[in-house]
C-alpha cells in the first residue's frame, strides 16, 4: 500500500512538472462531452456528472493534416515469411519480458508466435477459428485469444503453446484486456451482447456485463483502476469497475468521434487515444475531465493502435492499409507523416528496439511480416 501510494504522488508531481495542468490544454480545441457518473466504486466519480443536453457542443476544427512523408518515418527492412494463405490478420499482442510476438491470423484460425529476436516464427496455435483478438499476461504465463469462430476465449499455455481452455460463451468476442487486481480478462462482445469477465485464475466466466450496444476494444487503466471499453453504436467509452463488475460511467463522444473501436490509454499522461471508423479520425481524450480535447484525420476505417512508451509514438492502422504516425507533445499530438501497405491495418510496436511491426496477408500471393525500423522522434536523435 506503501508502494501505491508513492506512485500516486510521483505521478501527480510528474504531471505537474510536465505542464498539465489546466493552462496547458486551453490552446486545444475542447469538446463538451456528456458522463453520466455512477457512485459506488473506485471508477464512479461524482466529479463529472452532466445532463445529456450538454453532448458535443460543438465538433472542433481538425488538429491536423495527414502528410505524405512517411519513408521519413518508417523503413521496411525484413518480410518475415508467415504460415497460413493469404487472408486477414487482426490483432497482435507483444511481450516485452520474451520478445515474442503474438499475431492472430483471423483468415487462417491460428495464433502465431514470432521471436522478434531471432525473427522467425517459433510457434503456431491452431483450431482457433476466426481468431480477433489476442492478449499475453506474462506474469500468469498465459495468453488470451478472442476466437470468435467458436464465440468463445481460447486459454494458451504460454510454454507448451497448447489451448488449455475453452472459456465462455460470447456472440462475437473481440478486444481483452487484463485487470490484475482482481486476476479477470475483460472481453469485448462486438455483436453487442454485452462484456464478457472471465476469471483468469479459474479459467472460467463471471459474468457478462450489458454495454447496450456493440463494442470495440476494451482497456484498463492501471491509474484509475477502471476498465474502459468502446461501444461503438453508442459513440461512447464505457468505464467499468472490475471489482464489481458494474459499469460506472458512460462518457458520450458524439458526432466528434463516429463508431469508436480501437484505443489506447497513455495511462501516466491522462490521456485515450480512440480511432473512430465511421469518420475515419482520432480523438484524443483527457480521462480527467473525460473532454475530448483534439481531433486528426486518418486512414478510413482505422483499426489497431500501437503506442511506443519510451518515444511517445502513437501509430494507427487503417482497414485502408494506410499507418498514421503520430508523436506525443505534452497531452497533445503531432502528426510526423504516414506509410502505406494493402491490408496494413494491424500493427504493433517493441518498447525496447523501436521495431514496427505489420503483418500483411498478401504480398506475392503470401502473407508476411513486414518488420520496420522507425526514425526517432526530434528528441531523441
Amino acid at each position: 500500500m506503501v508502494i501505491g501510494a508513492f506512485v500516486v504522488v510521483a505521478l501527480s508531481i510528474f504531471m505537474l512538472g510536465d505542464g498539465m495542468g489546466a493552462a496547458a490544454t486551453d490552446s486545444a480545441p475542447k469538446v463538451a462531452v456528456a458522463a453520466t457518473s455512477v457512485q459506488g466504486g473506485p471508477c464512479g466519480g461524482g466529479e463529472i456528472d452532466a445532463s445529456p443536453e450538454t453532448v458535443l457542443a460543438r465538433q472542433p476544427p481538425a488538429t491536423s493534416e495527414p502528410t505524405s512523408e512517411g519513408t521519413a518515418v518508417l523503413r521496411a527492412t525484413a518480410d518475415l515469411p508467415l504460415p497460413g494463405g493469404a487472408s486477414r490478420f487482426d490483432y497482435q499482442s507483444f511481450d516485452e519480458t520474451t520478445g515474442r510476438l503474438y499475431i492472430a491470423h483471423m483468415g487462417a484460425g491460428q495464433v502465431l508466435i514470432v521471436d522478434t529476436a531471432s525473427q522467425r516464427v517459433v510457434g503456431t496455435v491452431d483450431d482457433v477459428p476466426s481468431v480477433t483478438g489476442v492478449l499475453v499476461v506474462p506474469e500468469l504465463g498465459l495468453v488470451f485469444a478472442a476466437v470468435a469462430g467458436d464465440h468463445l476465449v481460447a486459454v494458451i499455455d504460454g510454454s507448451s503453446l497448447k489451448v488449455i481452455a475453452r472459456v465462455g460463451q460470447i456472440g462475437f468476442p473481440d478486444g481483452l484486456d487484463y485487470a490484475p487486481g482482481v486476476r479477470q480478462v475483460f472481453v469485448s462482445d462486438e455483436s453487442g451482447g454485452g462484456e464478457l469477465v472471465l476469471d483468469a485464475k479459474t479459467m472460467k466466466a463471471v459474468t457478462t456485463i450489458d454495454l447496450g450496444g456493440e463494442a470495440g476494444n476494451t482497456r484498463y487503466d492501471p491509474v484509475s483502476g477502471c476498465v474502459f471499453v468502446a461501444v461503438q453504436t453508442r459513440n461512447q467509452l464505457v468505464a467499468i469497475d472490475p471489482t464489481t463488475d458494474a459499469v460506472v460511467g458512460r462518457y458520450a463522444l458524439g458526432s466528434t468521434c463516429q463508431g469508436p473501436h480501437g484505443f489506447l490509454i497513455d495511462a501516466l499522461r491522462r490521456v485515450a487515444f480512440v480511432a473512430c471508423e465511421g469518420n475515419a479520425t482520432l480523438v484524443v481524450v483527457d480521462l480527467r475531465t473525460m473532454d475530448v480535447t483534439a481531433i486528426h484525420p486518418v486512414g478510413d476505417g482505422p483499426d489497431v493502435l500501437a503506442f511506443d512508451p519510451g518515444w511517445r509514438r502513437l501509430y494507427v492502422a487503417s482497414e485502408a492499409g494506410i499507418v498514421s504516425v503520430f508523436d506525443e507533445r505534452g497531452v497533445n499530438l503531432e502528426p510526423v507523416g504516414e506509410y502505406a501497405a494493402p491490408h496494413a491495418h494491424s500493427v504493433a510496436v517493441d518498447p525496447r528496439t523501436h521495431r514496427v511491426y505489420l503483418p500483411l496477408e498478401n504480398v506475392a500471393g503470401k502473407p508476411v511480416l513486414r518488420v520496420m525500423t522507425a526514425a526517432a522522434p526530434e528528441g531523441e536523435r
